[in-house]
């Protein structure tokens, strides 16, 4: 599913975010990325998302060398990718459901496909009773669930969230973590980057760490073919 073959990636300035970066996902898998802060756990998500391009190095998801995807090619990439902020990046004007149905909006899908999917994404994470809220009238946890409806409303293969929890108590980060592990029963393989060590030994999955922008080799291992 997720293959870097000696990838760094290194920013303006000589600064390198990634250095000699080489592992493999399998499919269906649940994977955490943890880590200190400027480690690159952000970078690595950014470059399965085809934010950020590599510099050396190669990333392939499902066989496919998306670091060389040409631009036009990238939206389309990016509806198989399901991405989740810490601040979940809603459109404060909207309701949610119009907040959940924008990928398949821009993807050109039937209005009556788009309102089915969307109710059942929202009812997937409990809102189904507040497609009509505004962001601004819910709480900070049914915020990011409108942002996970968001990213899995278009039946991505790989869900990738960058500290989906850093602003919600330890109750409700459970609740969150609780919900991602769901999608992954069913099939979605997920990268997921947190601080939160405590969360992780209730929740599973596997761990890679990031230490100085390289992966530390104790956790290797696992992700070796």
């Amino acid at each position: 599913m997720i293959r870097f073959d000696h990838m760094t990636k290194r920013y303006e300035g000589g600064r390198d975010a990634l250095r000699n970066i080489s592992f493999e996902v399998p499919k269906g898998e649940l994977v955490f990325l943890t880590g200190p802060s400027g480690a690159g756990k952000s970078t690595l998500l950014k470059l399965l998302a085809c934010i950020e391009r590599p510099t050396r190095g190669q990333v392939f998801v499902n066989d496919r060398n998306i670091g060389r995807l040409p631009n036009r090619q990238i939206p389309r990439y990016r509806q198989q990718v399901g991405l989740v902020f810490q601040d979940n990046k809603l459109l404060q004007d909207r309701s949610a459901f119009d907040n959940v149905a924008l990928p398949l909006i821009i993807a050109g899908m039937h209005q009556r496909e788009v309102g089915r999917r969307v109710r059942a994404a929202l009812d997937q994470v409990g809102l189904l009773k507040k497609e009509k809220s505004p962001p601004r009238t819910l709480s900070l946890g049914e915020q990011q669930r409108v942002g996970i409806a968001r990213a899995v409303v278009s039946r991505p293969g790989l869900l990738v969230a960058d500290e989906p929890t850093g602003n919600l108590d330890p109750e409700l980060s459970l609740d969150i973590m609780r919900l991602f592990k769901r999608f992954n029963d069913i099939g979605v393989t997920m990268v997921i980057a947190t601080h939160d060590l405590n969360l992780l030994n209730q929740l599973g999955g596997k761990r890679l760490v990031l230490k100085d922008g390289e992966i530390d080799e104790h956790t290797l291992p696992e992700f070796k073919r």
